[in-house]
C-alpha cells in the first residue's frame, strides 16, 4: 500500500493542538506525525490530540512511532490522546498498550472537553 499520509494541524485551541491524519500510518506516515508532534512540543505544546478519522490502517511500524511520541509526551509531563478511531485500530491500540498511556475518545468534541478541563 503506497497511500501517503496527509496531516493538518489546528493549534488554535486553548493549550491543545489537534493533528488530523488522512491516509495510511506506516513508517513514512508515522515519521511525519512524529515530526509535526515534535515541532509542536518544541514550541511548548504539552497537550496533543491525534484525530484519526481519515485513517483506516496503522501498521506495526506506525504504532511503534506513535509509542515513541507517547514516551516523549510522558517525559515532558504532557498529554496525548487519540480520537475517531476505526474499531480495528481502537482494538489494536488497546492490545498494543497505547491506551494505557494515551486517552482514546470516540470523537473530537468528547476528547477536547475532557483534555481541556
Amino acid at each position: 500500500m503506497t497511500e501517503s499520509l496527509k496531516l493538518t494541524v489546528d493549534d488554535q485551541r486553548d493549550g491543545l493542538s489537534v493533528i488530523y491524519t488522512d491516509g495510511y500510518i506506516n513508517n513514512q506516515g508515522g515519521e511525519e506525525i512524529a515530526r509535526v508532534a515534535y515541532e509542536l512540543i518544541e514550541k511548548g505544546q504539552k497537550c496533543l490530540l491525534l484525530n484519526l478519522a481519515g485513517t483506516k490502517i496503522v501498521n506495526s511500524i506506525g504504532i511503534s512511532i506513535l509509542i515513541e511520541i507517547i514516551e516523549k509526551m510522558l517525559e515532558i509531563d504532557g498529554k496525548l490522546a487519540f480520537c475517531s478511531l476505526t474499531p480495528t485500530i481502537e482494538k489494536t491500540f488497546h492490545i498494543m498498550g497505547l491506551a494505557q498511556y494515551a486517552g482514546i475518545y470516540p470523537d473530537e468534541d468528547n476528547a477536547v472537553s475532557i483534555m481541556t478541563s
